[in-house]
């Protein structure tokens, strides 16, 4: 994981490939030979194979993790007027596909321990106009679904899982993106299953929606010239395809050992100028985020150590100029905590155990 100049990286793309270079280049070129380089078997395969490791029945290939929550929201028949809950702790895809559908965004704050959506706040958010939750599983671990449910249930609401980060997440041993009426995931590569370039799926048991989404995302078309509904270009292409799905049967591996550097992190990291937060026990860390007061003070100390590190995220989402007009100066006190004294440390699976440890005993000294 260090490179020529001693830098312990965040996230390590290049070591990962060299570790499937071999079965990677054989089946992208396979797939360049056949020119056939959207949708088509490959991708047929592709989502059989995830629909199997998600025990979802149906799902469906994208270019993005974005377009996913897109359709998800335009299948759900959600549009002009009608309000979207969701956090204000997320990517902004989450938010800006609202947005695309014409629907307000309305945020809860997320909790105090795992930084999830707080479900004991969701139900004073709910008006006339609501139609739709979107928990995000942010960091890899699964938000409080049995409750989103109830209270989507008692006031008919869709939910719509935003899983970016929980590829292999388990809740009361259903997976992510099983729980809701749909689910989206994003392949972007730095995901714990990521592409060579942008993807997305779609996770859903609902034939109706699968139908249709395989529509949408080919211009609203199922046969050649064909349209029957105004649809989008959201087609997952096959290069892309057949890379997630060779990467697939690592997955599980990969998570393992994620949970393996996470709870080692967890029991060693023993400085009172950190705080940690509490991750359910089938996190598959897509990130490790911890939280120090002088946050700056902080990232000098790691650049030093030659520590690499990343931000999930450095604004919430309301924060930002482009979404401040929805909320009149509303407070989300929890995020913008995390937002302000946040920050990620290497979780990647190809550390070694003594960049493991160097990591604990630097961050142990931190003072």
């Amino acid at each position: 994981m260090k490179n020529k100049k001693n830098i312990i990286k965040y996230f390590d793309l290049k070591e990962q490939y060299k570790l499937i270079k071999n079965e990677i280049d054989r089946k992208a070129i396979e797939v360049i030979k056949s020119s056939s380089y959207s949708l088509g078997k490959y991708v047929d395969i592709f989502e059989d194979e995830f629909a199997n490791f998600n025990r979802s029945k149906y799902c469906i290939g994208l270019n993005t993790g974005t377009s996913a929550l897109h359709l998800a929201l335009l299948v759900s028949n959600i549009g002009q007027g009608d309000e979207v809950i969701t956090v204000s702790m997320t990517f902004i895809a989450t938010v800006m596909a609202i947005s695309y559908v014409g629907a307000k965004p309305v945020f809860v704050d997320i909790n105090e321990n795992n930084k999830l959506i707080d479900v004991t706040k969701i139900e004073e958010k709910i008006t006339s106009r609501t139609k739709a939750i979107i928990p995000v599983h942010l960091y890899g671990q699964c938000a409080d679904m049995k409750e989103i449910n109830k209270i989507a249930k008692k006031h008919n609401l869709t939910v719509i899982e935003d899983a970016s980060q929980a590829h292999g997440a388990l809740l009361n041993n259903k997976n992510a993106g099983t729980y809701g009426n749909i689910g989206t995931f994003s392949f972007y590569p730095g995901k714990n299953l990521g592409a060579y370039g942008d993807a997305g799926i779609i996770t859903t048991n609902n034939k109706k929606f699968y139908n249709m989404i395989k529509s949408l995302r080919n211009l609203g078309s199922t046969k050649k010239f064909i349209h029957d509904h105004i649809g989008v270009n959201s087609r997952l292409d096959t290069v892309q395809a057949i890379i997630l799905n060779k990467k697939l049967k690592y997955l599980k591996k990969l998570n393992l050992k994620r949970r393996k550097i996470a709870n080692l992190y967890n029991k060693n990291i023993l400085n009172d100028k950190i705080t940690k937060l509490i991750y359910s026990k089938s996190c598959v860390y897509h990130q490790y985020v911890i939280l120090v007061n002088d946050r700056n003070k902080f990232i000098k100390y790691l650049q030093k150590s030659k520590i690499q590190y990343g931000f999930h995220y450095p604004f919430a989402i309301h924060q930002l100029k482009v979404f401040k007009n929805y909320f009149n100066g509303e407070k989300f006190p929890n995020a913008e905590i995390l937002s302000k004294n946040g920050i990620s440390i290497p979780i990647d699976p190809n550390l070694t155990k003594k960049e493991i440890s160097f990591i604990i005993n630097k961050l142990n000294n931190f003072k």
